[in-house]
């Protein structure tokens, strides 16, 4: 349960991004979070679905252009 919600930073590190793009993809509504007390948090659950289906649309955009 410790790591289910994370920070800016957590998610940073986890997607291998600066902070200040993490803040940029979350304020307009690219990545899943919620704000607590004015602070930006994640559930790591809902990232991570995220984060496979980012990479689904990725596989099914390569699959389509090499059907091309």
């Amino acid at each position: 349960m410790k790591d289910d919600i994370l920070t800016v930073r957590d998610v940073a590190e986890m997607l291998k991004l600066a902070d200040k793009t993490v803040y940029s993809l979350v304020s307009d509504g690219e990545i899943p979070g919620f704000k607590v007390g004015g602070s930006w948090r994640f559930s790591r659950k809902e990232l991570e679905k995220w984060v496979a289906e980012q990479n689904r649309k990725a596989s099914d955009n390569k699959k389509a252009r090499s059907d091309d």
